[in-house]
């Protein structure tokens, strides 16, 4: 019987080269960046998914995050792509990474089946997005002269997160929750396995 591990990282490995040279042959260099960052993107959004480990998982993560932050700056989102990658991999995952590893483990809770099933089901569900989207939105090619010129929004967005009326409000709400999340964590995991069983420990105390 195959090793489901190697199955898994030789069907990865090959989709990641094959989404390269299509990418390559397709657009050249431009076809390349885009075809590896959405390799990084989505091959580590499975990884994350596949991972028993929290360290390697983590790092998947990591790859995801970065993944999505070039896709940014191929779009020429630059401020977008920066904060992708300094809030999500900076603060966010490190937030992620303490808050998994100081809850307990669940060695049931990446079977093949159950990844197998999230994958599906999530695909279901952008598969409907996505051809909502289509069915809804026009879609219109300009040519090269007529794209506007490119303009930084930096200041603008920074300001709106500091102003009082607009984004400061939100921005601040999300760290409350994060540190709630953080505290939840640390809770459940110095709990008692006697806390998550109470009739075992009834038992118990009855003998």
């Amino acid at each position: 019987m195959l090793d489901q591990q190697k199955v898994f990282y030789g069907i990865l490995g090959l989709a990641v080269l094959a989404t390269l040279g299509w990418g390559m042959s397709t657009a050249g260099p431009a076809g390349l960046a885009f075809a590896g960052a959405a390799s990084f993107t989505i091959g580590g959004a499975l990884m994350c998914l596949w991972e028993r480990s929290i360290v390697r998982s983590a790092f998947s993560l990591m790859a995801t995050f970065c993944g999505v932050g070039v896709l940014f700056i191929l779009l020429g989102a630059d401020f977008v792509g920066m904060a992708q990658i300094l809030i999500y991999v900076g603060g966010i995952l490190a937030l992620l990474l303490f808050g998994v590893m100081l809850s307990p483990p669940d060695m049931t809770e990446r079977k093949l089946v159950r990844v197998g099933g999230g994958l599906l089901t999530m695909g279901l569900g952008v598969a409907w997005v996505a051809g909502k989207v289509a069915a809804t939105v026009k879609w219109a090619a300009l040519p090269i002269d007529q794209l506007p010129e490119p303009k930084s929004h930096a200041e603008e967005i920074g300001v709106a997160f500091i102003h009082p009326e607009q984004y400061v409000v939100p921005f601040e709400l999300a760290a409350v929750l994060l540190t709630v999340a953080l505290v939840a964590a640390v809770y459940i995991a110095r709990r008692k396995m006697s806390d998550f069983v109470p009739e075992v420990a009834s038992q118990q105390e009855n003998a």
